[in-house]
C-alpha cells in the first residue's frame, strides 16, 4: 500500500525506534506513546486487520507477545500489560497491528471514560443474544 504508515516504517523510508524485527513482523515504539514502552507489532505485508492476517502470522504475533513481555517486565519493570487492536471507526491507520501497552501502577489509563453512556450489562446480553 503505496500510503500507509506502517508500510513506509517496514521499507525504513520513516524512521522508527524498531525493538525487534523479523521476516515476518516488526516491533517498533509508539510515537504517541500512552505509557513508557507503549509499543506496536505489525505484520511487515499489508493485512487490514486480525480478520484478514493468516492465522500462522496471528500464532507469531503472539508468541512475540509472550517474549518481549517478559523483558518489558525485567527492564521497564513493569506491573502489566494491555494488548489492544482497533478495526473499522477506531482504526486509524488501516495496517493491522496491536498496541503492546506496558501497564504500570501509576500509570493513570483510564478505560472508564464512557461510564456515563454505557448500558446496564443486563441489556446488552439480550442485545447480543437476541
Amino acid at each position: 500500500m503505496n500510503n500507509c504508515v506502517f508500510c513506509k516504517i517496514v521499507n525504513k523510508e520513516i524512521p522508527s525506534e524498531i525493538i525487534y524485527e523479523d521476516k515476518d513482523i516488526l516491533v517498533f515504539l509508539d510515537i504517541n506513546p500512552t505509557t513508557n514502552g507503549d509499543t506496536l507489532v505489525i505484520p511487515k505485508k499489508h493485512y487490514k486487520d486480525m480478520f484478514t492476517t493468516p492465522k500462522e502470522l496471528l500464532n507469531h504475533m503472539n508468541e512475540t507477545y509472550k517474549n518481549l513481555y517478559e523483558i518489558y517486565k525485567k527492564k521497564l519493570k513493569c506491573d502489566g500489560l494491555s494488548l489492544t487492536t482497533n478495526m473499522d471507526y477506531a482504526q486509524e491507520i488501516k495496517h493491522f497491528h496491536m498496541h503492546f501497552i506496558p501497564r504500570y501502577i501509576n500509570d493513570e489509563v483510564k478505560y472508564l471514560s464512557n461510564k456515563e453512556i454505557l448500558k446496564d450489562i443486563k441489556d446488552i446480553e439480550i442485545i447480543i443474544n437476541n
